[in-house]
Formats: C-alpha cells, structure tokens, sequence
C-alpha cells in the first residue's frame, strides 16, 4: 500500500469511528448496524440472579449475572457446547417516564472473567 492509500485508509476508518459516535449521540441508533460487517458470529447470553430495588415512585437499581457462550465461522446447524467466554454482571438503573413506562437509564457492565472466541 503506498503512503497515500494508506492515509486515505487512515481517515475512512477515523471518519467511521466518528461516524458511529456521531449516531449514537444524536440518538440514531438503529442506523449503527449498517456500519458494521456481516457476522459469523453465534452468541448466546444467559442471565440469572436478577435483584431488583426498587428505590423510590420513579427509580429502582438491579443487578444481574450474565454468562457468554459464543463461536466465529457459524454458517448455521448446531455447534457443539463449548464453555463461555465471558462471566460478569450489571448493575442498572432505571427511571419512570412521564407515560410511566420504565426505562433503562443506564448500564454499567463488570466483566472479571474473558477469554478468545472460539473459531469454528
């Protein structure tokens, strides 16, 4: 690749990148899927241990386990079970709306255990 190509690679990758924040600031999250490839991933999450307090009339907090199973390379069927790749939890925060639907205020995610996704 020659110095030019390369810069010019340099800064269609940088304008993604700000493209992507760009979306998610100015609330156009759907349009985020289309700046990324097509995966071969599989990925299934299990969540459990899921403790809810609720704080006041409008705000609660929980937190709740997950665990990761996950493999690169699916081109469909059944995989065999491998063991997950990621063990964490959240804790979360949530708020009433006006309308009185509750909502996700915010995520924290804490992840002690992950490891390589595994290729098929």
């Amino acid at each position: 690749m020659d110095p030019i190509e390369h810069l010019l690679a340099e800064r269609a990758c940088r304008r993604l990148l700000l493209d992507l924040i760009r979306r998610l600031d100015f609330q156009e999250p759907a349009s985020v899927a289309e700046l990324f490839t097509e995966a071969d991933r599989l990925s299934r999450r299990l969540m459990s241990n899921v403790l809810v307090e609720v704080t006041s009339a409008d705000t609660a907090s929980a937190t709740s386990y997950f665990t990761t199973y996950r493999v690169d390379g699916y081109d469909g069927g059944t995989v065999p079970a491998g063991p997950p790749v990621r063990i964490g939890h959240y804790e979360d925060a949530f708020r009433r709306s006006a309308e009185g639907d509750w909502l996700l205020q915010a995520r924290t995610v804490f992840l002690p255990c992950a490891g390589p996704t595994p290729r098929l």
